[in-house]
């Protein structure tokens, strides 16, 4: 206990020394209001967060319970069904049209309090609080990522870029809500990218000096439930899942790249995985999906020497699908997109489900896993000290 004491107190000590914003400080979260047909009121504002912890859930409801979802999110957004029944052989479509369809002339406003009741009630299954708390009108948009639908794509873009875009336990949040929503809206897929010159850098190490009152101890496993969560929303998206990458990327923004359908990166990218230096290790499912994806050497060099791969080295061993000169690469990169996302929408989400289907579980325990090792090594002398280290020597600048 006596050291868990010194931990904190040291970290807090280097919070100051260091100048960073004190937790209370950080702006409260907010959400994105997709659906314009909504009324503004404190109903709307709980059905935005019963969106967002939708992703939370960490079992499958099961199918019954989807389509009650799915049929309640577009009676409160859309009203009642007035489309055609997909045809026989479009049985995913078929059986959405007719749980939406079964809701008849059910109000918005009562779909909305329904569609929040239920998501609350697995969300309590899972030993969460069943309650939504009311987010005060105004609030309805990301703090830390610019989200759109457009051409039929879901585009989700880390907006810090005077960080570098670095993610916050804030942007964790606000990430799995966006993949939450993609993942029902009605687009046909989802891609990832970063405002400014930088992909992501990373974890912002800032989130190891939020010292709860429990400690270290109590910051670890928070952290790691945490990133199980966020690890989770991205093995479990049901639609086609790409990366633009336009800059650097170091991390847990390079980990999951593993976890994506297709990774596009610009000629000035590159990726970065300095686990060891930090007395850490690795997330992301990496510990599979790297060595699976480049032989056990090459990904030995990234997750425990740290070596930094260009995008053609990355593109060479697998992690990146294509690179493209930097002054072509978003013209190239937007024109294509845009062209697959004028295919069949369920052949895509099937045929990922065939790819994937083998695989699932198998990632599913690797994160599990990787989390345990991570809580062990965030309590750890050897990454207290090398994050001790990185905020002394930030100090100094």
């Amino acid at each position: 206990m006596a050291r868990v004491a010194l931990r904190t107190f040291a970290f807090r000590r280097l919070l100051h020394l260091s100048r960073f914003p004190r937790p209370s400080s950080f702006p409260t979260l907010k959400f994105h209001t997709a659906a314009s047909a909504l009324r503004m009121g404190a109903s709307v504002e709980q059905f935005e967060e019963a969106k967002s912890r939708l992703s939370t859930l960490k079992n499958d409801p099961g199918n019954e319970a989807k389509l009650k979802i799915y049929a309640l999110f577009k009676q409160s957004t859309m009203g009642p069904c007035t489309t055609g029944r997909p045809g026989m052989l479009d049985f995913i479509n078929r059986a959405k049209w007719d749980a939406w369809n079964g809701m008849g002339n059910v109000p918005q406003e009562d779909a909305r309090q329904q569609y929040c009741d239920l998501i609350g009630s697995l969300v309590a299954a899972e030993g969460g609080s069943a309650s939504v708390t009311a987010k005060p009108a105004g609030s309805s948009q990301y703090n830390t990522l610019l989200v759109t639908t457009e051409d039929n794509i879901t585009t989700i873009k880390l907006n810090r870029p005077a960080k570098k875009n670095a993610i916050t336990t804030e942007m964790y949040t606000e990430i799995m809500a966006a993949l939450g929503h993609a993942s029902t809206d009605s687009s046909v897929l989802a891609v990832f990218t970063g405002a400014g010159d930088f992909y992501c850098s990373g974890n912002d190490l800032t989130n190891f000096t939020k010292i709860p009152e429990g400690g270290v101890e109590e910051m670890a496993q928070q952290g790691g439930e945490l990133l199980r969560k966020y690890i989770k929303s991205y093995i479990d998206f049901p639609k086609p899942l790409v990366a633009v990458v336009n800059g650097p990327a170091v991390g847990v923004s390079v980990t999951v790249l593993g976890l994506f359908d297709l990774v596009y990166a610009t000629e000035k990218a590159t990726f970065h995985t300095p686990f060891s230096q930090l007395g850490q290790s690795a997330e992301g499912c990496s510990s599979y999906t790297f060595p699976k994806m480049m032989g056990h050497a090459k990904a030995c060099e990234m997750l425990l020497f740290n070596k930094k791969l260009s995008a053609a080295q990355a593109c060479s061993l697998g992690l990146v699908t294509e690179v493209f000169p930097e002054s072509t690469f978003q013209t190239e990169v937007w024109t294509r997109l845009k062209a697959y996302a004028q295919l069949p929408p369920n052949s895509l989400a099937l045929s990922k489900q065939l790819i994937r289907s083998s695989e699932v579980e198998r990632l599913h325990e690797v994160n599990d896993a990787e989390v345990e090792r991570l809580k062990e090594r965030w309590t750890s002398d050897e990454c207290f000290n090398a994050v001790m280290s990185f905020f002394q020597a930030k100090a100094k600048l």
